[in-house]
Parts: C-alpha cells; sequence; structure tokens
C-alpha cells in the first residue's frame, strides 16, 4: 500500500515560484498504453511537424518541436498538468525540501495571462503586497499573453538578489501598475505557532512539506509546555492562503486530531493505483523509515476544540484537512469558501531527465464530498476584517472554477454539501479604507485580525459550555 501512496502526492494549486511545493514521486513511468495508436491523427502530426521544418521562417531544431508538442499535449489538459524539462524537473526535486530561489507566488493561468492564487508568508512577493487575483501582463519589458506557464516560471525564476519587475492588473485598480520584486532562496517554514492567550493555542501551516506533520507534533508539545504543562482549552488552526502540498503530510496532519484508522481522504481515478483510501495511520502519513512523529502526542490533541480558518486561498492539502475535520465533526471551519482544488497530481520522471505532472485523480473528504470548483464551506462564514466592503467582493478571488479547463465536478446537481453556514459574520465597513497589519518580527499573528478573534471568541465560548457541562 506504501508504494501506492509514493506515486501519488501532488496537491497544491498550482504552479510555484520560489515556495515549496513537495510532492512524492512515480516509481512507474512506462505503464504501457491499453489502446491502439491513432494513426491518423499521428499522420497529421508528423505532416505538420515537417512543414515546420521545411517551411517555418526561421529554423526550428527537433528538441524545441517536441518539447513544445509535448507541453501543448499537457497543458490542454487541466491548469495542473504540465511537462517539466530537464532543468525544471530538478528544480521541483529541490523544491521538496523547502528551500530555492524564486519569488514566493503560487500561479495559474487565466486568459492567457498569469494570475495569482496565493502569496506565500515572508516572501519577495509577499512582501511587495501581491495579492490573490491579481494578474501578471508583463516580466519586465516581455508582454506574459502567449506565454505557456512553465515559460513564466522560467522568467520569474533566476538569481538571488536579482530584480524583476511585474506589471499588475488588479479589479478595483484603473490601470496596471508596476512592482519590483527582488529574487531570493526562499526558504518556507511550514508550522508556525504561539500560545494566544492561556489555555488557547494559535498554529499556522503556510504548506505541506515534508515535515509539516513533525512540525505540527513539536507545535502541540511546545504549546503544553508553554501552557504551563497544561492540556490547551482550546486551538486554533489557520490554513488560510496554503496552496497544499504533500499528501501525506495533509494525512498527517488530519490524524493528529481524530481518532486512529478514521478516514481522511480517498482518491478516485482510471488505473487501480489512483483508487486508495488513507487513513489516519502511519503507513499513510510516514515516508520511507521515518519514525511515528504522532506516537508521542498528548491525549489532549484527540478531544480539544478547534476551529479551523480557510480562505480563497486555501487549496488541496489544506482542503483534505478541513474536510475531514468537518465531516469528522472534529473542528468547526471558519472562514470564507475555499479555493476548490479536488484533484491530485502524479509526478512521472521520464528517462531522459525531464517529467510530467499529470492529474490522475480526484480525492473525496471522508462523507464521499468532491470540493472540485466548490470547495469547503465554512460552518460559519466570517469575512476579513482588514478590507474594505469593495475588496471584500468574492468576485475580485481566484478559485479553481475561475482557471481555464479545470476539471468538471462529477457531484454537480445531484451532491449536497455537508454544510451550510450556520452564521455569517461580516465586519463593520471602516470609515477608511484599511491596509492589512504587518506583523512585528517574531510574531505570527495579528492581534487585530477579525477572522482569528472570532475564532477565539468562539473558542473561549465553547470552553465554558464545557465547564457547565461536567
Amino acid at each position: 500500500m506504501r508504494s501506492k501512496l509514493q506515486k501519488i502526492g501532488l496537491v497544491g494549486a498550482g504552479v510555484m515560484l520560489g515556495a515549496a511545493l513537495t510532492l512524492n514521486y512515480s516509481a512507474v513511468a512506462d505503464r504501457e498504453a491499453t489502446q491502439a495508436l491513432p494513426l491518423d491523427e499521428l499522420r497529421t502530426f508528423a505532416e505538420v511537424y515537417g512543414k515546420i521544418k521545411s517551411d517555418y521562417v526561421e529554423p526550428v531544431d527537433d528538441k524545441t518541436l517536441i518539447d513544445s508538442a509535448i507541453n501543448g499535449m499537457l497543458s490542454g489538459l487541466d491548469p495542473h498538468s504540465a511537462y517539466m524539462n530537464a532543468d525544471e524537473f530538478k528544480d521541483l526535486q529541490v523544491g521538496t525540501q523547502g528551500e530555492f530561489g524564486g519569488l514566493g507566488i503560487e500561479v495559474g493561468m487565466e486568459d492567457g495571462f498569469v494570475k495569482v492564487v496565493s502569496p506565500i508568508d515572508d516572501t519577495p512577493a509577499f512582501k511587495a503586497g501581491l495579492k490573490p487575483g491579481d494578474l501578471i501582463i508583463k516580466l519586465d519589458d516581455t508582454p506574459v499573453k502567449g506565454m505557456t506557464i512553465n515559460d513564466a516560471v522560467k522568467r520569474m525564476r533566476g538569481k538571488p538578489n536579482t530584480p524583476i519587475v511585474l506589471t499588475i492588473l488588479r479589479k478595483g485598480v484603473s490601470k496596471p501598475f508596476a512592482v519590483t520584486l527582488i529574487r531570493a532562496v526562499i526558504k518556507v517554514k511550514s508550522v508556525k505557532y504561539k500560545l494566544a492567550e492561556n489555555g488557547y493555542g494559535y498554529i499556522r501551516i503556510t504548506q505541506f512539506q515534508e515535515r509539516t506533520g513533525e512540525d505540527l507534533a513539536h507545535a502541540l508539545e511546545v504549546l503544553q509546555k508553554d501552557n504551563g504543562g497544561a492540556p490547551l482549552k482550546g486551538l486554533v488552526l489557520d490554513l488560510r492562503n496554503d496552496p497544499g502540498g504533500l499528501l501525506n503530510s495533509a494525512v498527517g496532519v488530519a490524524a493528529a486530531f481524530v481518532k486512529p484508522n478514521s478516514l481522511v481522504v480517498y482518491t478516485d481515478g482510471r488505473t487501480a493505483d489512483a483508487k486508495m483510501k488513507l487513513n489516519a495511520s502511519p503507513e499513510y502519513y510516514l515516508r520511507g523509515n521515518q519514525a511515528d512523529y504522532l506516537k508521542g502526542l498528548p491525549a489532549w490533541t484527540k478531544t480539544v476544540p478547534i476551529v479551523v480558518l480557510v480562505n480563497g486561498g486555501s487549496a488541496s492539502a489544506s482542503e483534505i484537512v478541513s474536510g475531514a475535520l468537518q465531516d469528522d465533526k472534529r473542528a468547526i471551519i471558519m472562514g470564507t469558501q475555499s479555493f476548490g482544488k479536488g484533484s491530485v497530481q502524479t509526478v512521472l520522471p521520464l528517462g531522459n531527465g525531464t517529467g510530467i505532472k499529470l492529474t490522475t485523480a480526484r480525492y473525496y473528504t471522508p462523507a464521499g464530498r468532491s470540493i472540485q470548483n466548490k470547495g469547503i464551506t465554512p460552518d460559519i462564514v466570517v469575512e476579513e476584517g482588514t478590507v474594505t466592503g469593495a475588496q471584500r467582493d468574492p468576485n475580485l478571488n481566484i478559485r479553481e472554477a475561475d482557471l481555464d479547463r479545470h476539471l468538471d465536478n462529477p457531484q454537480t446537481g445531484t451532491h449536497k454539501p455537508a454544510t451550510t453556514p450556520a452564521i455569517i459574520i461580516v465586519p463593520e465597513k471602516p470609515a477608511k479604507p484599511v491596509k492589512p497589519e504587518k506583523l512585528e518580527p517574531g510574531e505570527v499573528i495579528s492581534k487585530n485580525d477579525f477572522q482569528f478573534n472570532q475564532a477565539l471568541s468562539l473558542l473561549k465560548g465553547l470552553s465554558i459550555i464545557r465547564a457547565r457541562e461536567k
């Protein structure tokens, strides 16, 4: 079963530029075709290939033509399948450790432009103020229109400390504007945490990397220590703007809070390898000979009240966790509708040092929900409080359903969501536009974070109720 798990692992929202999107690699890249090759179509391909070689205005080498053909074949499937040349594949492998050069931005494509899915905390893109939904229309002096996503990514990557100018088109802003970013070696810290108040912990997961489960277990132990050794009364798990990452790390995070062997997620695809049920047990969240990092967790982690914060930037692996905890009635989901990426990508290395990222399965929550194009509906919808009413317009947020060639949801029109919001909380509209508060060095959460404060208030209320019931 472990070998099957190692073949399906990438559950992030898009292409990472300097933010680590860790993944598993398939050991099988040459599965035999089960159908005969379409000879007529291949003859047409060969004819076009020959015309380009003989008649194109400039000579084109064979490698360029073949790479372009493979690129087009994969990019035409869905927003997440892609071909990676040797350099890109190597970058992806390096990225599994959570450290490589770039801008720190999760991107997709829309109408031929690069579209920002989410900037990653503490990266050049985050510090420059890029926002989900921004369209990147120029890279330095080169228009993006007509580039593939891989071409755009390649241009945005580069040596640390070198500048790049992005021209941004933002809804609500009358004309494009330029932003200069300095490339950096991005060291993404997967888990951040602090004791928000006596008895109440806060954990933020920025991405699901190789060590996310271990770092989460360490955070829970430290929070108990900071709480004087006593169990926590409540925990806020912040998955906002978490674009996803490694599938088995998502299973490990959910397993920290649910009962052993509980179903966390299952996948369904065309091949036997793509049909899996992943439970909260070590064989599904550990890699290789890794020691079980959840074995020593204190018992209170299975019962502590939890509020999970999500928003439109919460995608894939973060949706797996929030969906599992929601279906298990283990946590209250709070925030705004999540991204809605319900597909899994398998990374297949090819013999010449290149690789492909291929969508091979859809995943489903334990209750059988596909969140593809839908996302996770919070139990309590809480709008962000650090922006104006106009900026809270949900039409300004990019989601899976906005991406070209996105997969359909197989349950559309036939499956009701597991929950509808019990409460909708909208902060009072400020008298003047409010800019997001910048955190002080060493801080992990703003005291003026409206959604966090609502989560903390709810946990305190639950604590009072539980105390009265005893």
